[in-house]
């Protein structure tokens, strides 16, 4: 009978469902690059919030990039709609999809929108060791068809053309404050960073408070293509657990994550050199001097 990737006439429409969490976009590359070495004749579309739209812009894997609207995503006409998102909202335009294969994950509710139930990822990969969220999304691949080989990096691409340079990209803030570290810490390593030879960027969103950085260059609110381009030329990023650690993880930079509650074997940096960084106790019991030797042993062309 065949894998359902097998079964998809060629240049089928595959429409991804992964709607928004910068982390998540982030990790769900890797996913696309197995989908796109399978079946490099598929028409692949992500469906994602304008927010994130800069994740996939220019990734030769994917040939669309469509709102999550339901009308857009049924005229998009996909022959397999594979949900990665899981809400309501995301069932609802997999329901109208008009596709003849519709996957979700096996814990998704509204299971009757499935026609296909993605079983746990440690069942597809034969462990049942703790999986990193790359793995999770890569995992539906491997069910759907595609070889099962190592997970790759993910991918972002950019357009800065200048080169590399002694460069420290810091990210003071978290989606929590149980995700998020000190800005006295922080400060303490930018200053650190500087004087030991390396320029120093602080970025955040535009709703963030990075006044404590006012002595170093500060992109406050920038867009995510223009995050993108700084991170292509750096050498080192620190940050909390969020998303723009796994951007500078697809961008290969050693990172340096500080972690609070969450699993770094769920949330870590994925394929590239890191250290993760607790305190018992809480994140808020980190200190400098933990965070400033991992950057020592990571630190790169200083």
């Amino acid at each position: 009978m065949g894998s359902v990737l097998e079964n998809l006439p060629r240049e089928s429409r595959v429409a991804i469902l992964r709607l928004r969490s910068l982390g998540d976009c982030v990790l769900t590359t890797p996913a696309l690059d197995i989908l796109r070495r399978a079946r490099p004749d598929l028409r692949v579309a992500v469906v994602v919030e304008d927010r994130f739209r800069a994740i996939f812009e220019d990734n030769s894997d994917v040939d669309e990039i469509l709102p999550p609207e339901p009308l857009v995503v049924r005229r998009f006409q996909p022959r397999l709609c594979v949900n990665f998102h899981g809400g309501n909202r995301s069932a609802w335009m997999t329901a109208v999809s008009g596709a003849r294969y519709r996957a979700g994950f096996g814990h998704f509710r509204h299971r009757l929108v499935y026609n296909l139930h993605i079983p746990r990822a440690q069942e597809i990969l034969g462990v049942e060791r703790t999986v990193h969220t790359a793995e999770h999304l890569a995992s539906a691949m491997f069910w759907l068809g595609a070889p099962v080989a190592t997970v790759p990096r993910a991918q972002l691409v950019s357009r800065a053309t200048g080169p590399v340079r002694p460069l420290a990209v810091i990210h003071p803030v978290g989606a929590t404050p149980e995700k998020t570290w000190r800005a006295d810490g922080f400060l303490e390593v930018a200053v650190h960073l500087r004087q030991s030879g390396l320029d120093v960027v602080v970025i955040g969103a535009e709703t963030d408070d990075l006044s404590p950085f006012a002595g170093f260059r500060v992109l406050h609110g920038r867009p995510l293509s223009e995050i993108k381009d700084v991170l292509a030329t750096a050498t080192l990023f620190v940050g909390n657990d969020s998303g723009p650690a796994h951007m500078a993880a697809a961008f290969g930079l050693p990172v340096v994550a500080i972690f609070g509650e969450s699993d770094p074997a769920i949330w870590g940096p994925w394929q590239t050199a890191s250290e993760v960084i607790r305190a018992h106790g809480g994140i808020r019991n980190v200190v400098a001097s933990q965070v400033i030797a991992a950057t020592a042993r990571l630190r790169v062309n200083a």
